[in-house]
């Protein structure tokens, strides 16, 4: 089947990336925010990693927002709610900064004008442990803007997380798209691999590989923004 759908992983794909780098880089100034509020660094920093791990787990029931917040709730009382804005504070502010620890890519917003003049529907399948707000303040560090995708998961709309299947099969009801039709790019072997189990073609970009479980990737067609160029233009 011919292909027409495109989903893109965002963080170490689009926008380059050390995860861990800046994971570390995240937390710290998130729990420098909360600090100020009365909260205590090291016990917010877990309260944070234990809501990504709810998120992660999420089987659907609720939001990954609401799954995050149901553990900063049980960790700190209902009253965290009310400084709910520090988030939206920090997003706005010292979250900026962690750009820094970034590269940057010019070929990625290449990349997707090139598909989008070609015809294809593009959507940022990022992994939904974030809001709104960060994921685009994270597109625009990769040169891009929310305007050129048919789609992208925050944690306000998904009920999934990578590397669950139903986080893909959700992207594909909501696009009324069928996985035969659909290629996945992405760095994460176990995360982004994993969408050709629905059927889905799959490409691996390699300048940021993650390959937690040593996989072979030959199996998958892989290499560098030249290559996954080279890939789409033969679809």
């Amino acid at each position: 089947m011919k292909i027409t759908t495109i989903l893109f992983d965002l963080d170490g794909t689009l926008l380059p990336m050390d995860q861990d780098t800046f994971a570390k880089a995240y937390i710290s100034g998130l729990t420098k925010t909360a600090e100020p509020l009365g909260y205590s660094p090291m016990i917010f920093a877990t309260a944070v990693m234990r809501g990504t791990e709810a998120m992660v787990k999420n089987n659907g029931e609720k939001t990954n927002e609401n799954a995050f917040w149901d553990v900063l709730k049980k960790a700190f009382g209902e009253s965290v709610m009310d400084d709910y804005h520090m988030f939206d504070d920090f997003y706005e502010t010292d979250f900026q900064k962690i750009k820094d620890v970034c590269g940057f890519e010019p070929k990625a917003a290449d990349l997707i004008k090139t598909a989008k003049e070609k015809g294809f529907r593009i959507a940022l399948a990022t992994n939904p442990l974030f809001p709104k707000t960060a994921t685009i303040s994270r597109m625009r560090w990769a040169g891009l803007n929310p305007e050129q995708f048919e789609l992208f998961t925050t944690y306000e709309n998904s009920n999934y997380c990578k590397p669950n299947l139903d986080y893909y099969r959700d992207i594909l009801g909501r696009m009324n798209a069928c996985p035969e039709e659909c290629l996945m790019i992405g760095n994460d072997v176990s995360e982004d691999m994993i969408a050709s189990k629905l059927g889905m073609k799959v490409f691996l970009l390699t300048d940021c590989l993650i390959n937690k479980y040593n996989e072979d990737i030959s199996v998958y067609p892989h290499g560098d923004f030249d290559a996954l160029k080279k890939f789409i233009e033969t679809l």
